[in-house]
């Protein structure tokens, strides 16, 4: 059966719709119509925006309409759906390699994309360092690179004050953080101070000890391998939302789809496919 690329294997859906559902469930805040579309049709539909990159508008026909899949997108994000599958997968994936579910180190880093026309002036910045006008991600992973928390700001922002806001919503998912690892941008008593006394969370700086020499860095390449894992998704190749919280939520997203498809690679199911509405008859070559 036709399939695109971004759509969700039997092997991953039988993993996600029981966390969807019951996030659902805990998440509905009044009884009202209920959604006439399937739930597996409406993921797909994120997932290929987000993997493939596309405007709403040009989401393809054999999906829900873009207006009602747009609406779930913005609906649940703003309720945090993506944000507790995100902590709900991982827990799974940390037991699965004989982890404890919350950490007690974590590596952080930042990331600044380039922002498209759509992107207010009021909600982008431009980086000197690496020379970007956009809106600028800050990341924080687990040791095996698995994202616990993530914040958008202005790419003007530096990584100092943008560290600030990550260990206020790190604190919301775990309460076990002993060790934070990070880059040089970093570095100071004040911001480590700070940390430590709203977190007690003690920050070690990881620097480069050969200049404009390529090296792979104790503990950082976990957090850089996590970003490219993110770039892989051409939604997040550069940043296209109004808000700043639709492309958190698009990180979220993201992550949703890589812990997932990392739970199938364990399971012993067929990678079967399934295609929704109605198909589509290709044109006709020119002979």
């Amino acid at each position: 059966m036709r399939h695109y690329p971004s759509d969700l294997t039997d092997a991953q859906w039988k993993i996600l719709e029981p966390q969807a559902r019951e996030v659902m469930d805990q998440l509905r805040r009044a009884t009202g119509r209920p959604m006439v579309h399937d739930l597996r049709a409406m993921l797909d539909a994120i997932g290929y925006i987000t993997r493939q990159g596309s405007e709403w508008r040009a989401l393809p026909i054999d999906f829900p309409p873009w207006e009602a899949v747009y609406a779930f997108f913005q609906r649940w994000s703003e309720r945090q759906l993506p944000h507790l599958l995100v902590d709900r997968l991982r827990a799974r994936l940390r037991r699965g390699v004989g982890r404890d579910i919350e950490p007690t180190a974590a590596i952080m880093d930042s990331q600044s994309v380039k922002a498209a026309d759509t992107v207010a002036a009021a909600s982008r910045g431009f980086d000197n360092g690496k020379k970007i006008n956009g809106r600028k991600r800050h990341i924080v992973v687990d040791t095996e690179g698995f994202l616990l928390a993530a914040v958008v700001t202005a790419a003007n922002i530096g990584d100092r004050v943008g560290a600030k806001l990550l260990i206020i919503a790190v604190l919301n998912v775990c309460t076990r953080l002993q060790l934070i690892w990070a880059d040089a941008g970093y570095h100071g008593t004040a911001l480590t101070a700070w940390i430590h006394a709203v977190a007690r969370i003690r920050v070690q700086i990881v620097t480069r000890t050969e200049a404009h020499t390529f090296k792979v860095l104790p503990r950082r390449w976990v957090v850089e391998r996590s970003l490219a894992w993110l770039m892989r998704y051409r939604r997040l190749a550069r940043d296209y939302e109004r808000r700043p919280e639709h492309h958190q939520a698009m990180i979220y997203w993201a992550t949703v789809w890589i812990m997932t498809r990392r739970l199938a690679r364990r399971s012993t199911d067929p990678p079967q496919q399934r295609r929704w509405g109605q198909s589509r008859t290709p044109a006709p070559r020119p002979t």
